[in-house]
């Protein structure tokens, strides 16, 4: 065998990518000095594509299957190169394997929120999430803008600019379609559609690649603004807030019952609650019985006189201000006592409920203990 047949049997006879990787888009063919035989097997696995650049221009693409590299299947290499060694002499290329197959499961969202005009709720910030798939559709494109010499190109390599696009995408598709806040969890398809549909026309031509699924996964509402909605959601699930709030003041008072070594605060609580039981329970007494003099039907009565509003001194604490009705009720109850110290407004400091003329009727009004049972 001679000097020649033996440099010729140490160049590459078969050139192949085995991609054991899920995220690679782009391999090259490892090579010495690119010198590739003539009559080498080029096999190309199904999702892949295997270009051939000589002297710096893209050449030959193959699709999948299994070529023998001649003259016959090189139409491009054959007219750029020479030849001046003959057919069966090796030839300089350099081979890529472009990655057709979709990279699926890439994550997509937006860094800050967007600013979004609510008819409802007014400017508030919104947050998307999602996942993404890619792929190449045009390998020659692909190499050109994107990959150039890099011979192990990875997906990692082109996200940043592509989140970038779906982020910007993001937010011109929710201002044009102008979503309430409200309806836009029932309409992701619809923006997921419009935001991919924005993307594909940058990336197609450019940059020779195809996102094929685009998937919005959550929108989100800053913390604040979902807690009002739940509070909101919460009062109209309750209804009638009165009533609620009625519920809630006996629950409170049967709770402090209960508790009897609860010390000053529980006592406080007691009494803040009992007066407010007081005047939600008074308007509902009946009316008022009829005076002599009453104003004549049809005509306006005057206004009542202002009634005093009145503080209760409770460890240390400023309790009210009640009217004199809840007083009355704190007097029967027990809660208001006669050492009790008590201020309204005229009186030149604090002064124990039954040193106050018009506290100390109520003291003595008490009726007294019930007699014995027989």
């Amino acid at each position: 065998m001679g000097l020649f047949d033996k440099l010729r049997g140490e160049l590459i006879d078969i050139i192949e990518w085995i991609d054991d990787s899920n995220h690679t888009l782009v391999w090259r063919f490892p090579r010495h000095n690119n010198e590739i035989k003539n009559g080498a097997q080029l096999i190309v696995r199904p999702g892949q594509v295997a270009v051939l650049v000589h002297d710096g221009e893209i050449a030959d693409v193959y699709p999948p299957g299994h070529f023998e590299l001649t003259t016959q299947n090189m139409p491009i290499i054959t007219t750029l190169s020479s030849w001046k060694y003959g057919f069966e002499s090796p030839f300089k290329a350099e081979v890529y394997f472009v990655s057709t197959r979709q990279i699926t499961d890439l994550k997509w969202g937006t860094p800050n929120p967007v600013m979004l005009r609510d008819a409802e709720f007014g400017p508030i910030r919104i947050r998307g999430f999602g996942t993404y798939s890619l792929k190449a559709v045009e390998p020659k494109a692909l190499l050109r803008e994107i990959v150039g010499t890099d011979g192990d190109f990875q997906s990692d390599e082109i996200t940043g600019i592509l989140r970038s696009m779906i982020t910007s995408a993001f937010s011109d598709v929710i201002g044009k379609l102008n979503i309430p806040a409200l309806d836009l969890a029932s309409r992701y398809s619809e923006i997921a559609s419009a935001i991919r549909t924005a993307v594909v026309e940058q990336i197609d031509d450019e940059y020779g690649l195809d996102c094929p699924q685009l998937i919005v996964v959550n929108i989100s509402l800053p913390e604040a603004v979902e807690k009002a909605l739940d509070t909101r959601t919460s009062m109209g699930v309750i209804g009638d807030m009165n009533r609620f709030q009625q519920y809630q003041m006996g629950q409170a008072m049967t709770a402090a019952a209960e508790n009897p070594g609860g010390g000053g605060a529980a006592e406080g609580m007691g009494l803040g609650m009992g007066f407010a039981m007081a005047s939600r329970m008074m308007p509902q007494a009946g009316g008022a019985p009829a005076t002599a003099g009453a104003a004549p039907t049809g005509s306006v009565p005057p206004p009542p006189p202002p009634s005093a509003a009145w503080h209760i001194a409770v460890n240390g604490e400023t309790r009210g201000p009640f009217s004199m009705q809840q007083m009355a009720a704190g007097v029967n109850s027990g809660e208001v006592r006669a050492d009790s110290v008590v201020w309204t407004a005229g009186m030149e400091g604090w002064k124990a409920a039954s040193d106050v003329p018009q506290l100390a009727v109520l003291f003595s009004a008490a009726p007294p203990p019930p007699p014995p049972v027989p």
